[in-house]
C-alpha cells in the first residue's frame, strides 16, 4: 500500500517541515526523491540523510524551475510526481499587510505553483504522472488571522481542480490533487501562534497554541507526518481514481 517503488519525485520546499517529512516518507516508500529549496545547507543535509538529491530552487523564478527540472532529469532520467509544497505565511490582516507582503505571498504561494506545474508537465505527460499541491484549510474556509494567505490557498484549491480538468480533457493522463492541512506544529505553525498572540496584544504563544489545539476536535495539533502520509497516498497508485480532489487533514477543524 502507498508504495512508490521506481518512481521519481520532485518536492519543492522540502528542506524541512511538511515537505521534509514527505521527502523522508517517499524515500522509505521506494521513491527516488529530489528536493528543491532555497535553504541550501539544510536541504543538502536532508537529501543526504534520505539518499536523495538536492537542487537550489527559487519557486518564484521560471529559470530556476527549468534548471531544477533539468538537473532532476539528468540525475534520474524521468519524473513521476511533482509536489508543489513551498509556501509562506504572513499573518497580517487586510489593513496591516503591505503590498510587498501581498506580492511575496502571490509569488511563492500562487506563481510558484503555476511555474512548477508548467515546468514539470512535459515530463509528467511522458510518465502519466501526477501532481500534489499543498493548499490549506484556509483555502476551503476563511482565515481571520491571514485573509491574504487564505486568498492564495483558495487559488491553489481551484487551480488544482481546473488543471485536473484541463489535463483530463487533453488526455494527458496526469492526475492533480491537493492536500489541505489544518494547524500543523511546524515552523509555520509556530508563526501562526506568534502572530495570533501579537494580534490580541500578548506574547504568550503557548496560550494561543492551547486555543488553537482546542479548535481541533481530535484533541491535538497535527504534525508534519500526518500531512506527509496524505501526500504519499495521493502520489501513489492507491489514489489512481482521484483527480481534482482535495484531501483534508485537519483533525476535524473544518467539520464544525
Amino acid at each position: 500500500m502507498n508504495r512508490l517503488d521506481g518512481k521519481v519525485v520532485f518536492i519543492s520546499g522540502a528542506a524541512r517541515g511538511i515537505g521534509g517529512e514527505t521527502a523522508k516518507l517517499m524515500s522509505k516508500a521506494g521513491a527516488r526523491v529530489a528536493i528543491g529549496d532555497v535553504l541550501d545547507e539544510v536541504g543538502r543535509k536532508h537529501a543526504k540523510d534520505i539518499d536523495g538529491f538536492y537542487v537550489h530552487l527559487d519557486v518564484t523564478d521560471e529559470a530556476s524551475w527549468a534548471a531544477a527540472m533539468d538537473a532532476t532529469i539528468k540525475k534520474y532520467g524521468k519524473l513521476d510526481v511533482l509536489v508543489n509544497n513551498a509556501g509562506i505565511f504572513v499573518g497580517k490582516g487586510v489593513e496591516d499587510a503591505s503590498m510587498e507582503d501581498w506580492h511575496r505571498l502571490v509569488a511563492v504561494n500562487l506563481t510558484g505553483v503555476v511555474l512548477g506545474t508548467r515546468a514539470a508537465l512535459p515530463y509528467l505527460k511522458k510518465t502519466k504522472g501526477n501532481i500534489v499541491n499543498t493548499a490549506s484549510i484556509a483555502g476551503i474556509v476563511g482565515s481571520q488571522l491571514d485573509p491574504l494567505y487564505s486568498l492564495t490557498k483558495g487559488g491553489v484549491t481551484t487551480f488544482t481542480k481546473s488543471t485536473a480538468l484541463e489535463f483530463g480533457r487533453k488526455g494527458y493522463g496526469v492526475r492533480v490533487n491537493s492536500i489541505h492541512p489544518g494547524v500543523i506544529d511546524t515552523d509555520m505553525g509556530q508563526q501562526t501562534f506568534a502572530m495570533r498572540a501579537k494580534q490580541i496584544g500578548t506574547n504568550d504563544t503557548e496560550a494561543t497554541k492551547r486555543v488553537s489545539t482546542s479548535m481541533h476536535p481530535i484533541g491535538r495539533l497535527g504534525v508534519a507526518n500526518d500531512v506527509a502520509k496524505g501526500i504519499l497516498f495521493l502520489a501513489s497508485d492507491d489514489a489512481s481514481f482521484m483527480t481534482g480532489a482535495g484531501l483534508v487533514v485537519d483533525g476535524g477543524y473544518t467539520a464544525q
